[in-house]
């Protein structure tokens, strides 16, 4: 008996006027193994493709962790910048402090400084005499300054207050004793300190490169509040000082002398 012959495609091509034609017989098992190895071909691909997708979003998140992590670079660097300058200021202060303190021998200062802590009430803080409340009539810093601009009103402009030039770190005192009722920074006067004297005045100071009393804390004439800059809007340092009464502004040059 003859074995059967295996089943075949036969594709016949027939060139185009021509008369010879030609006759292709591709046996069946070869066609499954050609379809075979199109699916492990495709199925590569497709692996290769998803893999190509995955590593490139990989590399994507890889570049924005080197971004963050720059980022958190440069600002452990602000804040070790910052923690020494704090350092520095306290310092100077606790060599300002035993100037004002223990060489005096208990005798009475026209300025009256902050402890030297970061917090105002910690280890070696003093304590002031009690604080009361005083119409504003002292100077607002400890030097004289120069006057830049006057209070304006109406036609001439709006400036509410007296602009002081000094330098950077100046003190700024309280012009009279009271409470602060807001210590605050914003776009137009910087870093700044309003203080209540009660009978309808206020006062406040603008344009501090430093805060050195708290919301509610009470103060008296002449102790030192902040210290002068040139925060918010600002060109050069000096101090912004402005007397309110009843919420509205009133030449502070009625009340406070200008030392001479």
């Amino acid at each position: 008996m003859s074995q059967a012959s295996p089943r075949k495609l036969t594709i016949m091509v027939v060139p185009d006027g021509g008369r010879d034609s030609r006759t292709f017989s591709i046996p069946y098992r070869w066609l499954r193994l050609m379809a075979g190895g199109v699916s492990l071909l495709a199925l590569a691909l497709t692996v290769m493709a998803g893999s190509w997708w995955y590593l490139a979003a990989r590399a994507s998140r890889v570049s924005e962790l080197e971004l963050e992590f720059e980022a958190t670079v440069g600002d452990r660097a602000r804040v070790q910048m910052l923690g020494r300058r704090l350092e520095e200021i306290e310092a100077q202060y606790g060599k300002i402090r035993s100037l004002f303190g223990s060489s005096l021998s208990g005798t009475s200062s026209d300025v009256w400084l902050p402890p030297a802590t970061s917090s105002g009430r910690g280890r070696g803080a003093e304590t002031l005499p009690a604080a009361g409340a005083s119409a504003p009539s002292m100077w607002p810093l400890t030097e004289r300054g120069f006057i830049t601009q006057a209070l304006l009103e109406g036609a001439q402009g709006d400036h509410p207050g007296l602009d002081i030039a000094v330098p950077s770190d100046s003190y700024i005192r309280a012009a009279g004793g009271g409470t602060v009722v807001d210590v605050d920074e914003d776009d137009v006067y910087g870093r700044f300190v309003v203080i209540d004297h009660g009978g309808g005045y206020s006062t406040l100071y603008a344009h501090a490169s430093l805060h050195l009393v708290a919301r509610g804390q009470r103060v008296r004439a002449r102790e030192v509040v902040a210290l002068t800059g040139s925060t918010g809007r600002s060109t050069a340092p000096h101090l912004h000082f402005e007397i309110l009464l009843n919420g509205e502004a009133v030449d502070p040059l009625l009340l406070v002398q200008q030392p001479t």
